[in-house]
């Protein structure tokens, strides 16, 4: 028997069986040029395996191998410092096949294997040499061998550049306690956390009611946090506090909604109110729309003042027609009715107004008790810009036809029928890249209508024309499953089919960014022209324009 405890000590040390513990560094390459922050380092004690990406040690997910359950585990710390665990067997990742082919790597023999996974070829070589397990990728054939080399696609190539043998300390293996795993998840949930945990994500409303009739009083003017209903209803406006510009952040506006009660397809509006001016969109929405100034002796709060900015519009969307209320009632085999509709658009270039404590609010015109609910968050994701400076942006909106305050007496944008949409605004000395970000939709629901009818938008600066396009959309058929209470028509089409005026229903209307290099600080006049349909009895077309100057300043 001491012949035999003698011979295991030979081989594998009488140090913990130190022969069964090394750290293994990978290098990573792409298109043969070594990639510094890739490198992996891979910590083995004896079962137990821990890899980990040299540039970021302590990144939120950690990645385990278990040998001695023939399994990995993937452990997620999340932003309230909790843990959520996948585990997952060997045997469920793509197998191997086996190849002939050999090769010597760091001194051992490898031999090769190839696995297919998600369309991409990956080349593998492992040794048997020695008595420990593991790789650079937990998911890339775990049980196979040590791992001392891959290749995926012929491109990108993890090779062993040092193998250390010798006990790995406790705290380097970092194996996780059952506290320490938190909650077991499976790969839907697990996979949900990790995508969520690499952005910030801002609550603004969370199901919230927009509907007709709402006569509850509202809150105390001007406090953060709580939800206002203005317009008999059919506005939600919240002060909230959101982060600062941080150099190569993306923000994305997100707004789920779903009928609750309201049939039809609807103009909805996602907008920021600026508060720097003397006057603004909030005087009318607190006071009335009388407190709004006045353009053409009609129109309320539409055009910039030297005392009045208009609303900034972040995003316009249009409700589908009843969905998720009617999805029931619409029983038509085939169709799957969808049960909300999620608009989504990048807001990136709004940021410079979109800091610190600012006004955000939700519209959808409507005359339903029910309405609709709508939930709005705001998503920040992380670039590679250093620091936290603010980039030198200048951006002022300077008209705004949508008639916000609809339910409340504010008047539709009806001014192309006589005159076009003119206003003159002053651009500061050091402004320059400058750009016009419009979005525009065509109203009027009957035949005749500006709607159904192409009509050419023609953007005037200084009396020059500097931009004109048809806006129209012939996609609307795109849209079908999420409009359940769409009528239809003898010829077997749906009213959600049809193309519009630059809308669908259930969809977005994305801006035109209008590029204007020439244009100089100082004074200047904006005119938008659009041939408006004429009334046909108590029907009448209207123009939803809106347009943000942007630039850069020194």
């Amino acid at each position: 028997m001491k012949y035999l405890f003698l011979f295991a000590c030979l081989l594998f040390g009488t140090s913990g069986f130190a022969q069964n513990s090394a750290t293994i560094t990978y290098d990573v390459k792409y298109h043969g040029k070594e990639v510094p922050e890739g490198r992996l380092k891979l910590f083995i004690d004896g079962q137990h395996a821990h890899l980990q990406r040299v540039a970021d040690p302590n990144a939120k997910e950690q990645s385990y191998l278990d040998y001695a359950t023939n399994r990995t585990m993937q452990v997620l710390t999340l932003q309230n410092n909790t843990h959520v665990t996948q585990l997952k067997d060997f045997k469920d990742y793509e197998q191997p096949e086996l190849l002939p082919d050999t090769a010597t790597i760091l001194g051992y023999p490898c031999k090769k294997a190839k696995v297919i996974i998600r369309s991409n070829t990956i080349e593998v070589w492992y040794t048997n040499a020695l008595p420990i397990k593991g790789g650079p990728s937990i998911g890339i054939t775990p049980g196979l061998g040590l791992i001392l080399k891959t290749v995926r696609n012929g491109e990108q190539e993890v090779i062993a550049t040092q193998i250390n043998r010798g006990k790995v300390k406790p705290a380097t293996l970092n194996w996780p306690t059952t506290a320490g795993m938190g909650t077991v998840v499976d790969a839907a949930t697990y996979n949900q956390q990790v995508i969520e945990s690499r952005y910030k994500t801002i609550s603004i409303f969370n199901q919230e009611q927009i509907s007709f009739g709402y006569d509850k009083p509202n809150p105390a003017n001007g406090q953060t946090n709580v939800t206002y209903h203005y317009a008999g209803g059919t506005v939600i406006l919240k002060k909230v506090k959101i982060p600062d510009y941080m150099a190569g952040t993306q923000l994305f506006a997100e707004l789920a909604q779903y009928s609750n009660g309201d049939a039809y397809d609807r103009t909805g509006s996602v907008f920021m109110i600026p508060v720097d001016k003397q006057q603004s969109f909030l005087d009318g929405l607190q006071k009335g729309v009388k407190a709004l100034p006045v353009y053409k002796d009609k129109y309320q709060g539409v055009v910039a003042t030297d005392n009045y900015l208009p609303t900034m519009e972040l995003l316009r969307f249009f409700t589908p027609f009843g969905i998720n209320k009617y999805n029931a009632a619409s029983n038509i085999k085939g169709y799957n009715w969808a049960d909300s509709a999620v608009f989504r658009q990048d807001i990136t270039d709004m940021q410079p107004r979109l800091q610190g404590e600012v006004w955000i609010g939700v519209f959808i015109g409507n005359y339903d008790k029910g309405g609709h609910k709508v939930s709005l968050r705001l998503k920040y994701y992380p670039g590679d810009g250093e620091g936290s400076q603010k980039p030198a942006q200048f951006l002022l909106p300077i008209f705004n036809t949508t008639n916000l305050m609809e339910m409340a007496g504010q008047e539709y944008g009806t001014m192309f029928d006589h005159d076009s949409l003119t206003v003159s605004i002053n651009v500061p000395q050091g402004v320059k890249n400058l750009q016009l970000r419009y979005i525009t939709t065509g109203h009027g629901g009957w035949g005749g209508g500006d709607e159904f009818n192409q009509k050419l938008n023609e953007i005037f600066v200084d009396g020059r024309r500097v931009y004109h396009f048809i806006p129209w959309r012939t996609d609307c058929g795109t849209y079908r499953l999420l409009n359940p209470s769409s009528g239809n028509f003898a010829n077997g089409q749906s009213s959600s089919d049809l193309s519009r005026s630059n809308w669908c229903p259930g969809s977005i209307t994305p801006p035109v960014y209008i590029p204007l290099p020439d244009l100089q600080p100082g004074k200047h006049t904006f005119k938008v022209a659009i041939p408006l349909g004429k009334r046909e009895g108590t029907a009448f077309s209207s123009w939803n324009v809106s347009g943000c100057l942007i630039g850069t300043s020194n």
